[in-house]
């Protein structure tokens, strides 16, 4: 069954950096697209940044010049660098692949940006 498995969230000042990763298994990793999502308290899930398949990127305006996604094939990982983040940042980081069908969820993983 699909499964992903974010890790590298935490708190971090305002001006920091943090790398999230992505660990999925279950399917052919690198014939699917993969996005980031986040969740504030309060406020809907937005989407951060996707990469196809081939390497394609596209980022949700607030954060365009600061996160950068990128893909390890050979690891069937996906990486969120985060760099000079924002409190605005702070909310839960899902990551999400759309697979036969179906939206499948990690289970997030948390970043705190203080000011």
């Amino acid at each position: 069954q699909v499964q992903l498995v974010e890790s590298g969230g935490g708190l971090v000042q305002a001006g920091g950096s943090l790398r999230l990763s992505c660990a999925a298994s279950g399917f052919t990793f690198s014939s699917y697209a993969m996005n980031w999502y986040r969740q504030a308290p309060g406020k809907e899930r937005e989407l951060v940044a996707a990469i196809s398949r081939v390497g394609g990127t596209n980022y949700a305006d607030s954060v365009k010049g600061r996160f950068t996604i990128s893909r390890d094939n050979a690891k069937n990982t996906v990486y969120l660098q985060m760099n000079s983040l924002k409190p605005e940042d702070t909310a839960v980081y899902y990551c999400n692949v759309k697979y036969s069908f179906q939206q499948y969820w990690g289970h997030g993983t948390q970043v705190t940006v203080s000011s």
